[in-house]
């Protein structure tokens, strides 16, 4: 099996919400979104092997509480609930940060127990989601977030804000959708940032939103840089 890891980061503490972790950057990913910080890890090939990962987290017992899964897409990689089962027979909480675009599988490791958070990704309504994504998976998207809902666990949902691509009306359409599912968690708006790799083209991107113009949102809002 060729190499599932692109890169660690062997420490942070913005990652997994109020718990130290390190990051498992899986390669590869089944969308090719324009304003993705991520290039190299999305199109490239991994690095490291499962072994390597597990050898890396049993050096680190005792320094660290959780470990987060992400990318690219961590859930295109065959063996990903073994591996998540030797992750959690050391001890450690496991945080997938996704597309989506897997579901079933997804709704899987939920009823295992072999997950304890996930952050969603909200690309973009419908209308924009291929333009955005250069793919046609918000159909799977949606099926993840209302089986999410339905399970009851602890998630998060967040999307990328880049002014060329989501506008004020977009926003708020997005933030509608939400609450009409009955979503009430957190959502997270990330501010596009500058001056930085991307995968496809685009001009800068002005912060043209704050949480203060949607004052009757009904659902967390938090935007960050």
């Amino acid at each position: 099996m060729a190499n599932p890891l692109y890169s660690i980061t062997p420490f942070t503490l913005l990652d997994y919400p109020d718990k130290t972790a390190c990051i498992l950057w899986f390669a590869g990913c089944n969308m090719r979104c324009v304003y993705c910080y991520n290039p190299d890890i999305v199109t490239g090939k991994g690095k490291i092997s499962f072994d390597e990962a597990l050898a890396f987290l049993d050096k680190r017992r005792g320094l660290l509480e959780g470990v987060v899964l992400s990318g690219g897409e961590c859930t295109l990689h065959k063996g990903l609930p073994d591996f998540i089962g030797e992750i959690r027979k050391r001890g450690y909480y496991v945080k997938i940060d996704t597309n989506g675009s897997a579901p079933k599988l997804l709704q899987q490791l939920i009823a295992e127990k072999q997950v304890d958070y996930i952050a969603l990704d909200y690309k973009a309504l419908p209308r924009n989601f291929k333009k955005i994504t250069v793919s046609n998976l918000y159909d799977k998207f949606n099926q993840s977030l209302q089986m999410l809902i339905q399970s009851k666990m602890d998630f998060e949902v967040r999307t990328t804000l880049h002014s060329d691509l989501i506008s004020k009306d977009d926003m708020t359409e997005m933030i509608s959708y939400l609450r009409t599912t009955g979503y009430s968690g957190k959502y997270f708006i990330q501010y596009f940032v500058n001056d930085t790799p991307i995968l496809g083209e685009l001009g800068t991107s002005r912060k043209i939103l704050t949480a203060e113009d949607f004052p009757s949102s009904g659902i967390q809002l938090i935007f960050r840089a």
